[in-house]
């Protein structure tokens, strides 16, 4: 049984907020990105994991090749954690800098806000 069969023994350590099935929809979109397998599709829906089901995914698979894998999705993570804080950090300057200047500038904020996401989707 391959990792999947792993995961799926071992599904206790993987409560919703760590790892769900993607529905039907979501993976016909992945397909259309990265095309089908070669053994002619799954047989079971694919599995989707949070930062948590990363780390948990650590203790079940012992590959090399799966620790170097949940290595560099780690470093990922913390990259895409780092760059939320720096979205939110950025949000309050421009909000500060708001309170601070003259309405004149107002347009020139609301444009650069605009272009933000907005606040937890970063």
């Amino acid at each position: 049984m391959g990792k999947w069969g792993q995961v799926r023994r071992n599904i206790k350590r993987f409560p919703g907020d760590f790892m769900f099935e993607l529905t039907e929809e979501e993976f016909n979109n992945l397909k259309c990105h990265f095309g089908t397998s070669r053994w002619g599709g799954v047989r079971k829906p694919p599995l989707a994991f949070t930062e948590h089901g990363i780390l948990m995914l650590s203790s079940v698979l012992s590959s090399e090749n799966a620790i170097q894998v949940n290595i560099q999705i780690m470093r990922i993570f913390a990259k895409i954690r780092g760059l939320a804080l720096t979205y939110e950090d950025l949000r309050r300057k421009i909000e500060s800098m708001e309170r601070r200047y003259d309405v004149k500038f107002r347009i020139i904020f609301d444009a650069i806000k605009d272009e933000l996401p907005p606040p937890g989707d970063a």
